[in-house]
């Protein structure tokens, strides 16, 4: 089964579960429970801690929960930081940070890569984390929309329609698209 987001990011093949940590949480639980997929695949847009350039694409078994204020040694957790499938059905590029905030501080996010971590995406952690609760294979398919900086928004904004039909054609092409 594809996933995406939703609002403005949502296509006709993928089943939307929400927007941000909470929401995508809740719906995929509800879809696991009353019709188990036999796999999940995440779709949707992303944004570069400054290692991948705008329109690149990036496929990961790999989520991390970890929050700017934890690289500003303000914060800790006690909770798994970092959660991974072993996906041998794609490639796994990087680790996708997931937060309900955008990082628009650059040289913050750009310490992100430190760990590995190369891209954000608001709902990758808890789908990952979903899906291995139920024991699911899971992967996502991310495209860079804009870079963790001031301009993250506006660039989002410029990039994303061009963004969605190139992830669209990127898909299409790997026969993932039913």
């Amino acid at each position: 089964m594809i996933v995406c987001a939703g609002r403005n990011e949502t296509f006709k093949f993928a089943k939307t579960i929400g927007v941000g940590l909470i929401q995508s949480a809740i719906n995929l639980t509800k879809i696991c429970l009353t019709n188990k997929p036999d796999s999940i695949t995440f779709i949707g847009s992303a944004g570069s801690y400054g290692e991948y350039k705008i329109f690149d694409i990036i496929e990961s078994s790999k989520a991390s929960n970890i929050e700017l204020s934890f690289l500003s040694n303000s914060s800790y957790t006690p909770l798994d930081k970092i959660l991974e499938f072993n996906c041998k059905m794609m490639k796994n590029d990087t680790i996708v940070n997931s937060s309900n905030y955008i990082s628009i501080n650059e040289k913050l996010a750009n310490q992100y890569n430190e760990y590995g971590i190369g891209i954000e995406n608001m709902e990758y952690f808890s789908v990952l984390q979903v899906a291995l609760e139920f024991e699911i294979p899971v992967a996502g398919i991310f495209i860079v929309t804009n870079y963790t900086n001031e301009n993250a928004h506006k660039d989002f904004l410029k990039n994303h329609n061009e963004a969605m039909e190139k992830l669209t054609k990127y898909l299409d092409d790997k026969n993932l698209i039913r």
